[in-house]
């Protein structure tokens, strides 16, 4: 899991962190809108109703392949009963959950569920308390959603600057003088598709036919990460042309920067955040 964000909900503090691409919120923090001295044993008292089992072991179902039903079911039956007790730690262990998480830690410790888990848990704390947690994430989630489409904007703009550097060096070193305008446009098309087979792994044509009903071009549906090695890519295109080194080598030498960059930018997609 990596920290993600921190939203204030009537007070109280709770951190929203990632799983595997999944927004997941500290039911902890949540707890303590209840019991800030014991949190833990709020998040068990809800854990130990019957509802509560049943929904988990639903949401479960429809989500983890994983799952093991038969311990579930166990656990639904007994959960009818007065003695019944259940913790994050025995539920996840026990049915291999992964709709809840529970880490340990002083720093970042604690359990912590898928969001549509907690916000089932807040509407057991407080049915105010769910209402300003939905209305704060709905709000983080806008706010995020227009910063990404600031940066993809940004990137994209970066990206046609160094079209432009990869054009000129396409003209002054590879396109005869005596051709035509659109023999001319044939071998930029030519430059632009390597970089496509390069970074996306197809060339325009191809990904048009697979696209049919798709406006525009494959780039611009490009991620954010994909525009800023394609933006790095052209600028090292345009100086290896001006080496005059053959296309035929210069793919391979663009294929290893797109592999490599790519994954250093997934790896580090916190470092995404800081472009605005």
């Amino acid at each position: 899991m990596t920290k993600k964000d921190k939203i204030t909900v009537k007070g109280t503090d709770v951190v929203l962190v990632s799983n595997s691409g999944e927004d997941y919120f500290s039911l902890t923090d949540i707890a303590k809108y209840r019991n800030d001295k014991n949190p833990s044993e709020i998040i068990s008292l809800w854990l130990r109703t019957y509802s509560t089992i049943e929904y988990l072991g639903l949401w479960e179902k429809l989500n983890n392949p994983n799952f093991k039903p038969h311990i579930y079911e166990g656990f639904k039956n007994e959960s009818a009963k007065p003695h019944f007790w259940m913790s994050p730690k025995k539920w996840i262990t026990s049915t291999n959950a992964i709709g809840i998480i529970s880490k340990s830690g002083r720093y970042g410790g604690g359990t912590f569920g898928h969001s549509d888990i907690a916000f089932k848990f807040a509407s057991w704390i407080s049915a105010e308390f769910e209402l300003y947690l939905v209305t704060e994430f709905k709000r983080l989630k806008t706010e995020e959603q227009r910063r990404l489409s600031t940066e993809w904007n940004l990137q994209r703009t970066l990206s046609k600057i160094n079209y432009r550097i990869h054009t000129d060096a396409i003209k002054e070193m590879i396109t005869p003088k005596t051709v035509t305008k659109k023999q001319a446009s044939f071998i930029y098309a030519d430059e632009a598709d390597m970089l496509n087979v390069a970074l996306f792994g197809m060339t325009a044509k191809e990904w048009r036919e697979s696209n049919p009903k798709t406006k525009g071009n494959m780039r611009d549906y490009a991620t954010l990460e994909q525009l800023i090695v394609l933006s790095n890519m052209e600028g090292i295109n345009a100086l290896l042309i001006r080496q005059k080194i053959p296309q035929n080598e210069r793919i391979i030498q663009l294929n290893n920067v797109a592999i490599t960059q790519m994954k250093s930018l997934l790896e580090n997609t916190d470092l995404l955040k800081k472009i605005e």
